[in-house]
């Protein structure tokens, strides 16, 4: 769908969260990386895009009801084929109506599953004097656990961006500790720009989360991404 479609597809069912599969078509426009993902709405149509995908896939539940899929067991890891596929649908859409009953399921989401990296985090928040503020910083669960990251103002520049990486604690990690690949700086200087730029050129954006990004030595992709629009006035 094209952005038109997405903003309007939204505004007809009245909710400001768009999905991963929304947010991620929004993201690969603006030639952000991310990892192709597809949405299934029934178990057949899940295993058939695994398949095509290609083994191991992760399969996500899809509702703007759900917020912390990991939470409610919408999340499943490491389907290695098409048995695991089937049961990782029905397992999924049983954990989530167990805990949020009245939610409204769209589907699940299978992509591919990326090969592993250094988490790291890039998101944007609108502050009230200031407008969006992006973030950068190590990701996954240590975002929330050492809330090591660093923030600059939109718009920006190679030198924010560069500056916003050497800053936080776990640079050390991005270097490259103890034998582990470092990651790509470079790279991940041109993606905080990319979001910079991105959420710019959309004012209709109010957060965004990109978590995990995994950085590799030669490049880095967004698994997850997270887009909030601001209320319909």
């Amino acid at each position: 769908m094209t952005k038109a479609e997405i903003l309007a597809k939204a505004a007809r069912e009245k909710r400001t969260l768009l999905t991963e599969i929304e947010s991620k078509e929004l993201l690969k426009a603006a030639r952000i990386p991310v990892v192709e993902t597809k949405l299934a709405t029934s178990k057949a149509e899940a295993v058939e895009m695994a398949s095509k995908l290609g083994y191991p896939v992760v399969m996500k539940i899809v509702s703007p009801d759900v917020v912390h899929k990991s939470d409610a067991g919408g999340v499943r890891l490491s389907v290695m084929n098409a048995t695991q596929a089937g049961k990782a649908y029905t397992e999924i859409l049983a954990n989530i109506k167990k805990h949020y009953p009245k939610a409204k399921i769209v589907g699940i989401t299978v992509q591919k599953m990326a090969k592993q990296g250094i988490e790291v985090i890039i998101g944007m928040t609108k502050d009230a004097q200031f407008g969006p503020v992006i973030m950068f910083g190590l990701g996954g669960i240590l975002v929330e656990v050492l809330k090591d990251v660093s923030f600059r103002i939109v718009p920006m520049t190679k030198r924010d961006a560069s500056e916003m990486i050497t800053e936080i604690k776990g640079f050390p990690i991005l270097k490259g500790y103890r034998g582990q690949d470092p990651a790509d700086i470079p790279f991940l200087e041109d993606l905080i720009i990319k979001v910079s730029e991105f959420v710019d050129k959309n004012p209709e954006i109010k957060e965004l989360d990109l978590n995990p990004v995994f950085a590799y030595k030669d490049g880095a992709i967004a698994v997850d991404a997270r887009i909030i629009l601001e209320p319909a006035k």
